[in-house]
């Protein structure tokens, strides 16, 4: 099935945020309520929060944030939130959602994207197969940021 991959509007806040609501309610929650938070990051230009719709219902979501790292040689990406509708094709609607948060994140002059180590083994495997590597607690997959120059 071919996935529409697209920037979110803030009709699409509610269905992300009840996709998300497991993460949402976890003990490490901060005083910000979620909705209310995806709702300012869909306007800001160091965060892309994307949506996937399959036959125009929302079965996926995710959110990319930027963070400048001088070590790192530009910016950092980091997925703050991959989820996807139960019931769903899960491998193929986050293989979508990965292609385009590396997309964007190359766009927006990343130079490398990290993830928290998941829990699940599967979801290992799907970043391994996108190219993420083991780095300490994280996953990282390193980029070529859009107008970087190549050096020898």
């Amino acid at each position: 099935m071919d996935y529409l991959i697209r920037q979110a509007r803030i009709t699409d806040v509610e269905k992300l945020t009840m996709l998300g609501q497991p993460i949402f309610r976890g003990p490490d929650r901060g005083s910000l309520d979620a909705a209310d938070l995806l709702r300012q990051l869909i306007f800001l230009p160091n965060a892309s929060v994307l949506i996937a719709e399959l036959r125009r219902t929302v079965v996926g979501g995710a959110l990319l944030v930027l963070r400048p790292s001088v070590v790192a040689g530009g910016y950092v990406g980091t997925i703050d939130l991959l989820v996807t509708a139960p019931g769903q094709d899960e491998d193929a609607v986050v293989d979508a959602l990965l292609g385009e948060i590396l997309r964007s994140a190359g766009n927006k002059g990343c130079s490398l994207v990290e993830v928290a180590m998941p829990s699940e083994p599967a979801s290992l495997t799907r970043f391994e197969r996108a190219g993420f590597a083991l780095a300490g607690p994280t996953l990282r997959r390193p980029l070529i940021a859009a107008g970087a120059i190549r050096r020898p």
